[in-house]
């Protein structure tokens, strides 16, 4: 079980790096040369061990080898030739064989270093690229999800997933690489050496290797729960950073700061004990694989020692043992890397269960396959038995009216009767859960989205603005910002005078959310970002509620003035804002109770009638 699910971790894995195949491929031949010429560099000792151990007078040259005679020989083949070649030089010249075993060895360990560094300069490319690919698909996606997705997540714990679990398929990517590329190739060039200088004592070394798998893998299944745990809680601490930032104010005034330092402090905590747990584990894998292996190096040199006491090996001599004993204790790297790579990937798999979990979201909002192409609006907006729900709960029930070309249609109604939800219909963040709306009796649902929401602008109740310049802001969306459109667009808001007075002007940097801007200053950059634009319709959602009075009012003449020859549908608190309507439509509980001008619903004295009376708007206003 185990098993198969680090194959699946590799596949996942392994898509995301081969994206990149040339960068990977130079890696992985990088990874093999440096596994390589690092066995080079301690085979090659061999001949000084033998002239350390034996006179050359002593030293018995083996006859030249036969040529092989299949595949299966060539390894033999090379070692007899080594051999011989070496133990003539040592035997004949053994000055001139230190001289040489000297240069060939710090060769090997030149080579063995060049290419290993040449794995990690291509690594540190691919591992960054295949991070920033990630990335950028879980914020595209993020973009282009429902808002009704933005709503059931926390900020932070979507930040945490672009960050620290992204960092984990960094790691894993590395680890991958060498997982299936790099040491299980070392171990086995290792397995083959050691056959070749002893099959007996290579046989009794790797009798005790199946017992550390067992145990690693128990720890790597562990490990997978905790780092689940781990990933969760850094979302959690995300979302409380990113919480408490924008609250700042609020937590100030209320003297909330210790309030909320316990608070964050007790997640902190939390996230500080998963995480350790997580690195403890993750740690003891290596350790006990490395301990594992002393034990069996321990009894490796038992068992050889006893052999060459005894005499019951004649192919095994002191430098050949312990060239065995230092081949056997490299192999022990690349087996302790294994199981490094197996945490990592462990640790990794719920990194991309959790990124998953954002890229599998359906979209839900998407082009209709052949989607109409509309340019321009003509006729009339048409709702027609229109119902929506979030998850189970009803926020708006049969609601049918229509909007013709020209029209301002106003919205009223009680805090959360569905009014806002109407406005974002509209714009498709939402589709109905029944019923059709239509624009020139074209279903929304097919017409390209992005054609639909050009013909659209919208200013809500929420001014945000972009950590960018005024001028950005206003041409928001507009890759080369028209400085006359948008200076008009600022006159037409009321906005122009307080701009020329920021030092810099239409340059002027709003900060971050807009906040080196007043509230009423915030609103009308939004109101002239909808006046740039230029749409045919515009959705004002209490468009005016964050002015002061004289704002407000030089701000009503402005949407006044551009509301004209336009179709617009205005959500207002203040009703004396939305008067000379041409319909006005009331919700209760997502439910339109009434429709009409307002004189014909103050003749009615309903609702809108009691609304009007609470502000003290009666039919003398109009």
């Amino acid at each position: 079980m185990y098993l198969c699910t680090s194959l699946k971790d590799l596949k996942e894995i392994i898509k995301y790096t081969f994206v990149y195949k040339g960068i990977a491929i130079l890696v992985v031949v990088c990874n093999l040369l440096f596994v390589v010429f690092n066995l080079l560099s301690l085979v090659l000792f061999i001949p000084v061990l033998q002239l350390i151990f034996r006179a050359p007078a002593e030293l018995h040259v083996p006859s030249y080898p036969s040529t092989p005679d299949s595949l299966l020989d060539v390894g033999t083949f090379l070692k007899e030739f080594y051999q011989f070649h070496m133990a003539s030089l040592v035997k004949h010249d053994p000055k001139f064989a230190l001289i040489v075993v000297c240069l060939s060895v710090f060769f090997a360990f030149f080579l063995k270093n060049l290419f290993r560094y040449g794995a990690v300069w291509f690594q540190s490319e691919l591992r960054m690229a295949v991070v920033r690919d990630v990335r950028n698909k879980i914020f595209y996606k993020s973009l282009i999800l429902p808002l009704s997705f933005h709503s059931n997540e926390r900020r932070g714990d979507i930040m945490a997933r672009m960050n620290s679990d992204v960092g984990e398929i960094e790691i894993a990517v590395v680890s991958m690489l060498e997982l299936v590329f790099r040491e299980p190739i070392a171990v086995i060039i290792n397995v083959v050496t050691l056959i070749l200088l002893s099959p007996e004592l290579t046989l009794f070394s790797l009798f005790l290797l199946p017992i550390s798998a067992l145990v690693i893998s128990r720890i790597n299944k562990s490990l997978k729960k905790t780092a689940k745990q781990g990933q969760e809680q850094t979302g959690v601490l995300y979302s409380s950073i990113d919480e408490a930032l924008n609250g700042i104010r609020i937590i100030k005034a209320f003297n909330a700061i210790q309030f909320i330092k316990q608070r964050f402090e007790a997640v902190n905590l939390r996230h500080q004990q998963l995480i350790t747990k997580t690195f403890r584990k993750k740690d003891l894998a290596p350790l006990i694989n490395e301990t594992l292996g002393a034990l069996i190096m321990l009894l490796l040199v038992y068992f050889g020692g006893i052999l060459i006491l005894d005499r019951q090996s004649d192919g095994l001599s002191g430098e050949v043992f312990l060239t065995f004993v230092i081949v056997f204790s490299q192999m022990l790297r690349p087996i302790q890397g294994i199981s490094s790579a197996l945490a990592n990937l462990a640790k990794a798999r719920v990194s991309l269960d959790r990124i998953n979990e954002i890229l599998d979201q359906d979209v839900v909002i998407r082009n209709a396959e052949g989607a109409i192409h509309l340019k321009e609006f003509k006729d009339a907006i048409r709702f027609e038995m229109v119902s929506f729900a979030y998850n189970a709960e009803a926020v708006l029930k049969d609601v049918s009216f229509s909007i013709k070309k020209g029209q301002t249609i106003a919205v009223v109604g009680e805090s959360g009767s569905g009014k806002s939800t109407l406005l974002d219909l509209i714009p498709r963040f939402h589709d109905p859960s029944f019923g059709n709306i239509s624009i020139d009796g074209v279903d929304l649902r097919t017409i390209e989205i992005n054609e639909l929401r050009q013909l659209i602008g919208i200013v809500a109740q929420d001014s945000l603005l972009f950590n960018a310049t005024i001028l950005e802001n206003i041409a928001f969306g507009d890759e080369n910002p028209d400085m006359d459109r948008a200076i008009n667009a600022a006159k037409n808001a009321n906005a122009y005078d307080f701009i020329a007075a920021l030092d810099g002007g239409f340059a002027y940097n709003v900060g971050d959310r807009g906040n080196k801007l007043s509230g009423g200053q915030k609103q009308r950059i939004s109101i002239a970002r909808a006046m740039y634009k230029n749409p045919e319709i515009l959705l004002l959602d209490e468009a005016t509620s964050a002015l002061d009075t004289e704002s407000e009012r030089q701000v009503q003449l402005a949407l006044d003035a551009i509301m004209k020859g336009k179709t617009s549908i205005v959500v207002a608190h203040r009703l004396s804002t939305i008067i000379n309507a041409d319909i006005i439509i009331v919700f209760k509980k997502g439910e339109i109770v009434e429709s009409g001008s307002h004189h014909d619903l103050m003749s009615k004295k309903g609702e809108y009638a009691r609304f009007c009376q609470l502000q003290g708007i009666g039919l003398e206003n109009i």
